[in-house]
């Protein structure tokens, strides 16, 4: 799959307010700070396509950009910053949950996970309130440059052993680092696919 063309196309704080849902979406999803801005700046292949921080948060709203006139990515808000206010929280939460569960078309969710940490508690509770509502997911592992290659090993293994306490069987797991443009095609891949199965 090759992209041609990526815009900003809406920043909404409701689902009601979202675009039309007349085009397949793939959604990004995960603790502040995974990198989910500089994911999408990668695959879209324009640097500021999505706002980056150093600031852990930035992201309050559901975040749409068109791709090729023909389907969207979504960057929702990160969850699990402790910096924010337990009623922003609580806003976010609700917000993207109305998202995940009435968005009819969403095809996929990305759930990003910080390749240099284990797996942390509310990334599993999250994946496992995402697969029991029975939204198409994929796993992303993030940052992947910041480790050598032993370390990225131990760390993957360690992460998908966690989550087969969860999971009979894992989602698709893809290791991608935003610098070295790693897991793009992987990624790509797998949105193609998902649009072409559905036609």
């Amino acid at each position: 799959m090759e992209i041609r063309k990526a815009v900003f196309v809406a920043s909404t704080d409701h689902v009601s307010k979202c675009p039309k849902p007349d085009k397949p979406e793939f959604a990004f999803i995960g603790r502040s700070n995974t990198g989910k801005s500089s994911l999408i700046n990668m695959l879209g292949q324009r640097k500021n396509l999505a706002k980056t921080s150093q600031r852990p948060g930035k992201t309050r709203t559901i975040n749409h950009f068109l791709i090729d006139d023909a389907w969207y990515l979504v960057d929702l808000p990160g969850y699990g910053y402790a910096s924010v206010s337990k009623q922003t929280k609580k806003g976010w939460g609700s917000m993207t949950e109305q998202y995940l569960l009435k968005r009819e078309n969403l095809y996929a969710l990305f759930v990003l996970l910080d390749a240099r940490l284990p797996l942390q508690r509310i990334d599993a509770d999250f994946i496992r309130w995402a697969g029991g509502a029975g939204i198409p997911m994929c796993l992303v592992l993030t940052k992947a440059d910041k480790l050598s290659s032993n370390e990225l090993a131990t760390n993957r293994a360690a992460i998908q052993k966690d989550l087969l306490e969860i999971w009979e069987e894992l989602p698709p797991f893809v290791v991608t680092s935003s610098v070295r443009k790693t897991g793009r095609e992987e990624l790509l891949g797998i949105i193609d696919r998902a649009i072409n199965n559905k036609e």
